[in-house]
């Protein structure tokens, strides 16, 4: 299949069931939740975004983690790979010219991978198509899609 196609809709196993069966009360219960919308939407829809920039998921990922230049050791450890397999990585996004190594000031052993100016382009295209809300966000009413959000924050600011 060519990378820009989008691929026919995948079944995705039911994962909320069995961490419901798991689940310890009303915390255990919106986790499972989470956990089932991210796998039956999120993730497919992120895959997708990636797809249609022609960008593997290792690629996508690495893309959003270069808000700034980064040491190729401290992209390994944020992808949690060896730094060998993130050498591959890199060098398939340079390739393309959507990012560049440069030595890092006061030790040129440290490689900085930064993105150019069409890896910026390409990072904020990818980064829009992935916070388009899923239908079962979009199809809330306005309300609860503002209670969603207001909870979602509180448990982030912890």
């Amino acid at each position: 299949m060519n990378p820009t196609e989008t691929p026919a809709a995948i079944p995705v196993p039911k994962f909320g069931a069995e961490l419901l069966a798991h689940a310890r009360g009303p915390a255990g219960e919106a986790w499972a939740a989470l956990a089932e919308l991210f796998f039956q939407f999120g993730r497919p829809q992120i895959m997708n975004a990636g797809n249609a920039l022609e960008l593997s998921p290792p690629q996508g990922i690495v893309i959003r983690f270069l808000d700034e230049p980064r040491p190729m050791g401290e992209l390994a450890a944020m992808m949690r790979c060896d730094s060998s397999n993130m050498t591959g990585i890199v060098d398939r996004l340079e390739e393309r010219g959507l990012v560049r190594r440069t030595a890092a000031e006061g030790d040129r052993r440290v490689k900085l991978i930064a993105l150019t100016e069409r890896g910026q382009e390409l990072r904020s295209e990818l980064t829009r198509r992935m916070a388009e809300p899923p239908e079962p966000i979009e199809r809330l009413s306005a309300k609860d899609q503002r209670a969603l959000r207001d909870i979602l924050r509180r448990a982030l600011d912890v």
